[in-house]
């Protein structure tokens, strides 16, 4: 267990650490000094639509990330909690009714917090 908990810090780390380094990729290279006063309305339409299309991208990655962690989250809450249950009836099967039912009920909860982020995600998406 102490293994596997290490090795998805390590992974979660190493993908932080990478979606750190890409920021620069997607940093601005406008210098101040190359821009002149008079702009023409090409320039201007090829700056707006830049600015969208970076901004799209931006909503892309937020919506990607909200719903990336709440799945993730929800997965291993899901894992820990199927575990527990069936540790449980393994050991009293007589209570396995009421194991299950309070599962169900608690995996649920458990899905319907993710279903919140994936309205949140879509909400960043179309609406912001």
């Amino acid at each position: 267990m102490k293994k596997a908990l290490k090795k998805a810090i390590l992974i979660l780390t190493m993908v932080m650490m990478f979606m750190a380094f890409s920021l620069v990729a997607f940093a601005s290279t406008a210098d101040s000094s190359e821009t002149t006063a008079v702009t023409t309305e090409v320039e201007t339409e090829d700056s707006a639509a830049m600015a969208e299309a970076s901004e799209a991208g931006s909503k892309a990655v937020a919506a990607a990330i909200a719903i990336g962690l709440a799945s993730a989250g929800g997965a291993i809450g899901m894992g820990i909690a199927i575990a527990k249950s069936v540790e449980g009836i393994s050991r009293q099967p007589e209570a396995s009714g009421k194991i299950q039912t309070n599962l169900m009920l608690g995996l649920v909860f458990v899905e319907t917090a993710i279903i919140y982020a994936l309205i949140v995600a879509i909400l960043v998406i179309f609406v912001l």
